[in-house]
């Protein structure tokens, strides 16, 4: 998203770029800032997008046809390949070029972008880390050969290769609603992942030798040209991902015989490349509403040491996708299971090897077919056939397919933290499938659009799997250790992804946290869900930019979030709201006789200093409120996903509210107030007035919330609206009228905002905790999730019995 600020210096013309620049209208002021609208930043509607958020009238985009032949060598780890692609120009615009994509070429040794990444002399080294260093050995032959290039009529197109990009020139002008079609041969040595990195090649799995291909980014693949940035050319680094055009699909994978083939799209012979008994199961399992195995696991074990030196070829169709991404493997077992969505079937299957098994039968499919489900309530239907996991020991995401990890020790155990993380991959990368696979933002600019929107929806369906789900991103107070870092370590979630220094923590987890704050504590499920579900619906199929969602969400819910936008995605401030003082009243009478002639003053009664009592254990908002909206989790309707560790009591966490408090909340008192009538001191005698003075020392606005613990035992929590701060960023003073007296206050009680420092959010506290115990609770769940040291508790359990 780009808008051009033109301004005219001494009679010369000149443009500044303000992508994500936060342009503050009254810099120095303390008001005028953080509300104004975004119409100085966000760039102006037009017939192609409109200012509702939705595409315009206008709106076109390209569209890509792909034939494809593949022929994977196991022997040599080679693919060849040759495609014809039919390119579609729905612009206003005439082309007398094309752009295409070469991925594989981040590999090559003499890439300028892998060589500029810095390093540090930091021994002792282990094989790997010096092997990185030996750069021109580690990737030597790696990258895209070109071999052909030719239009219908077998002449040579004219190309140039500029690093991970490849332009062919075109003959003649390619003008409006016309196509043109043309021949790509090529072939690359396929990388080992686990060494050279990437998310496409070759692992090594067990200690039988045998392999697991993903194929992926292995074909040329055309560049977006789009209505708000012409050609997205922007060379591949391997950090920022795709931006493609949808397209049609036919594929052609040449394979060993004794291969299994796991893809984007829908076989289109699997009696031909399958077994009888195979194919069988596959036909009986359409009509299973239970996970059926199509090839087994005694069917993998048997094809791991009988290799065969036959070949098979498997065909594959898919219709509008945005790529195309395939594995291949003799160690696979397949899984199976259909599902309905809105009437249309999907079949959720996986795909894993024996070192997989005991994980990946049990939770592997049936989490795919909760992803869908789950995300399908808040986005759109999901519109494919097919929804595929494969274990490949990395994540990454391309249509209708995906690649995670999840495997157990030898003994079929596994520790939570393998459980969780499986889970959570696998959730995170089918609903890659959604955002940005249907929903086709451009990854390779805005990372925060695929990545942080898909790491929310995948907290709402972890949270929908088990209340008790450890989710490491989406509660607000799981991100104050980023915000609340040095500045120079932080960018605005608007920033190029190249650009990130704290990659995971930004486009994923602060995007994820606003999102979660928009929907538990500002707009509300009802307003933030419909708005979100307006986004989804509108730009499935299409190329939405951050303007478009950002207008949605406003539009279609009448909640302006400008102040919102301007601080979470274009800011780095952090939310830092402190109670500054608090003045205690109560209304009482200098004589017994209630004639107004008799009443001098209503007088200031000075409160007592009360203990804040016992520590009060913390849940987090969204859990809270899915438990009491009666709401069903997974594990409750299918109980067969109740492992060990569902029942293993030590791995029950919760989390304290207790914070360290080691400030002066001391009493302030004033003179005098107005006199009151006899009605209404008659109405308000023995109540109880607080003001409070609040700080905004973080810089980040919100809403403040505030808990009042009376000195009956009661509680009661009170939401001020974002809005005080509208006069005075800085500092803001409410008075609170209360019947009961108020043993003491805290803010944000169920850490909805991502407050950086809860040090200065109470009043009238005791008892603070220590440095030792505070950091000990913030890490329960963290030190829980890690790799068990030793045995896991599976085996330990075992060992006992």
């Amino acid at each position: 998203m780009k808008i051009r600020l033109l301004v005219v210096v001494g009679g010369m013309i000149s443009f500044f770029s303000a992508d994500s620049q936060n342009i503050k209208n009254n810099p120095n002021s303390n008001h005028g800032n953080k509300f104004e609208q975004l119409g100085t930043i966000l760039p102006d509607a037009n017939s192609y997008r409109a200012a509702s958020g939705s595409p315009g009238e206008s709106y076109w985009q390209m569209k890509a046809d792909y034939n494809i032949k593949a022929r994977l060598d196991e022997e040599e780890l080679k693919l060849h390949g040759s495609e014809w692609i039919t390119y579609y120009n729905n612009s206003p615009h005439s082309l007398n070029y094309l752009w295409l994509q070469l991925d594989e070429n981040e590999h090559r040794y003499n890439s300028e972008l892998r060589n500029a990444d810095p390093s540090n002399w930091n021994p002792p080294f282990d094989n790997n880390t010096v092997s990185q260093m030996d750069r021109k050995e580690l990737y030597r032959g790696l990258g895209d050969n070109i071999l052909k290039v030719t239009d219908v009529k077998g002449n040579d197109l004219p190309y140039t290769i500029n690093g991970t990009m490849m332009r062919i020139d075109l003959p003649k002008l390619l003008n409006p609603k016309s196509s043109v079609k043309f021949f790509v041969q090529w072939n690359y040595q396929i990388p080992n992942r686990l060494s050279v990195g990437g998310r496409g090649g070759y692992e090594v799995v067990g200690e039988d030798g045998n392999i697991l291909f993903t194929m992926a980014q292995w074909y040329p693949r055309m560049c977006v040209y789009s209505d708000f940035q012409g050609w997205q050319n922007k060379q591949f680094s391997g950090r920022a991902e795709f931006a493609l055009a949808f397209g049609d699909f036919e594929v052609e994978m040449d394979v060993p015989s004794d291969h299994i083939i796991a893809s984007t799209g829908e076989c289109q012979n699997y009696k031909k490349v399958l077994s009888s008994d195979q194919y069988e199961r596959y036909k009986k399992a359409l009509n299973n509403s239970d996970v059926s195995e199509i090839v087994t696991l005694a069917e993998a074990k048997n094809s791991e040491k009988n290799k065969s030196k036959e070949r098979k070829i498997w065909r594959y169709k898919a219709s509008n996708v945005r790529d195309f991404a395939w594995g291949s493997s003799r160690k696979f077992i397949w899984d199976l299971m259909p599902i309905q969505i809105d009437g249309h079937r999907t079949l959720c299957m996986s795909y894993y090897a024996k070192e997989a098994y005991s994980l990946y039968r049990r939770y592997s499919t049936k989490t795919v077919a909760h992803t869908i489900r789950t995300y399908s309530k808040y986005t759109i239907d999901f519109p494919y056939p097919v929804a595929i996991s494969v274990e490949a020991s990395n994540g990454m995401e391309y249509p209708m397919i995906c690649f995670n990890n999840g495997r157990t020790e030898k003994d079929g155990t596994y520790s939570e933290g393998t459980k969780y993380g499986m889970l959570s991959v696998i959730i995170h990368e089918v609903g890659h499938n959604f955002f940005p696979m249907i929903i086709n933002s451009d990854e390779r600019q805005w990372t925060w659009m695929d990545e942080g929107l898909n790491t929310f929806m995948q907290f709402l369906t972890e949270q929908e799997f088990d209340n008790n789900y450890p989710s490491s991103r989406g509660p607000a107070h799981k991100i104050t250790d980023y915000m609340g870092l040095p500045k120079d370590q932080l960018e605005p979630i608007m920033t190029n992804s190249e650009n990130l220094i704290h990659f995971g923590s930004n486009a994923y987890a602060k995007t994820t946290t606003g999102l979660n704050i928009l929907r538990e504590t500002i707009m509300g499920r009802s307003l933030f869900d419909h708005a979100f579900k307006t986004y989804a619906q509108s730009w499935k199929f299409k190329h939405p930019t951050p303007a478009d969602f950002f207008r949605t969400m406003e539009n279609a819910s009448a909640v302006d979030l400008d102040w919102f936008w301007r601080g979470w995605f274009y800011d780095i401030e952090p939310v830092d709201i402190s109670i500054d003082s608090v003045l205690a009243y109560k209304f009482t009478i200098d004589t017994l006789s209630l004639d107004s002639s008799n009443i001098k003053s209503v007088v200031k009664v000075p409160m007592a200093i009360h203990p804040q009592g016992s520590v009060k254990l913390f849940t987090p908002i969204s859990k809270l409120r899915n438990k009491e909206s009666g709401m069903k989790f997974l594990v409750d309707a299918d109980t067969t996903l109740r492992d060990f560790y569902y029942y293993y009591e030590e791995s029950k966490n919760q989390e304290l509210s207790k914070v360290n408090t080691n400030i002066d909340n001391s009493i302030q008192v004033k003179k005098e107030i107005e006199l009151l009538d006899n009605l209404s001191f008659n109405k308000y005698q023995d109540y109880h007035l607080y003001e409070i003075t609040f700080k905004n020392k973080g810089g980040m606005v919100m809403p403040i919330i505030i808990q009042w613990n009376y000195l009956d035992g009661t509680q009661e929590v009170e939401y001020i609206n974002q809005n005080i701060w509208r006069q005075n960023e800085n500092e803001v003073v409410k008075t609170f009228l209360k019947k009961k007296e108020v043993q003491s206050i805290l803010l944000d009680p169920y850490k909805e905002t991502a407050d950086i420092n809860e040090s200065n959010n109470v009043w009238n506290q005791e008892v603070p905790m220590t440095k030792f115990k505070l950091f000990k609770s913030k890490q329960t769940e963290m030190f829980r999730r890690r790799p068990s040291v030793g045995l896991n508790p599976m085996q330990r359990a075992k060992s006992k019995n």
